[in-house]
């Protein structure tokens, strides 16, 4: 049986072209402005050129892109290679104030204390060590420095009648609304595979992440309703029984 990290990377190669045509979708609709918003309401009160910002699993370089064109110098790692060759693709001149690294999320080779902001979306859920991902970014943080980890209980259905059946809701009220169902074109068997792998799919989040963080010993928050704030219509059909949430944990 293949590794499940190399399992992962598979199938994330195989999704760069399709997660970066959603990431074009969202910067060039209102989520472009509202996740900047969210972000630098909750960034250190630093001058820009000060802040050392790590987002970590890139993918096609979606915070890099707002955070580049708003003045910040980002950092940014994803373990699989055409997702930071289609990340420096999306980024174009805007590379100038983005530094790539092919790097593993839970395995960050940069010293302790580097970093006054360290972001994430969408990445917890899939990772084969979470708990260690969270133990890797909190060493990289400053004293003081803020963790923003923004991610869902995607897969979560897989575990919970109640949840399947929003889900098959989800799919068929974005049918009648006529907007784009964005779980169409995916590979779903293949995601649903690794997700019965993973740990966190069964899990009740956040609640599962403020424990872990709260054990590091990190002051944290979690806010639940954090999609109401950056998601589009379309995206509020897409994944209304599965809310996006924002876990802040301060070093």
């Amino acid at each position: 049986m293949k590794d499940l990290l190399s399992e992962i990377e598979s199938y994330w190669t195989t999704r760069a072209e399709g997660y970066s045509e959603v990431n074009h979708k969202e910067l060039n609709g209102m989520q472009k402005g509202a996740w900047l918003e969210v972000l630098e309401s909750q960034f250190p009160k630093k001058a820009k050129e000060e802040l050392k910002i790590l987002d970590i699993g890139t993918g096609p370089g979606f915070f890099p892109v707002i955070l580049a064109g708003a003045g910040y110098r980002v950092a940014a790692v994803d373990y699989t290679q055409e997702m930071l060759d289609t990340a420096k693709k999306n980024a174009g001149e805007l590379c100038r104030n983005i530094t790539f690294y092919k790097m593993d999320a839970q395995n960050l080779e940069f010293e302790d204390d580097v970093f006054d902001v360290v972001i994430s979306r969408n990445l917890t859920w899939n990772l084969k060590e979470p708990e260690r991902a969270y133990r890797e970014w909190c060493r990289v943080l400053k004293p003081g420095g803020k963790l923003l980890n923004f991610d869902a209980n995607w897969y979560a259905y897989l575990y919970d009648d109640k949840l399947k059946l929003g889900y098959e809701q989800d799919r068929q009220r974005a049918k009648e609304e006529q907007v784009e169902d964005y779980y169409e074109g995916t590979d779903i068997a293949w995601m649903e595979n690794i997700a019965k792998q993973v740990p966190l799919s069964p899990l009740k989040r956040p609640k599962w992440d403020l424990d872990v963080l709260e054990d590091i010993g990190l002051d944290c928050w979690a806010d639940e309703t954090i999609g109401e704030r950056v998601l589009s219509d379309a995206e509020k059909i897409n994944y209304q029984s599965t809310p996006v949430f924002m876990v802040c944990a301060v070093k």
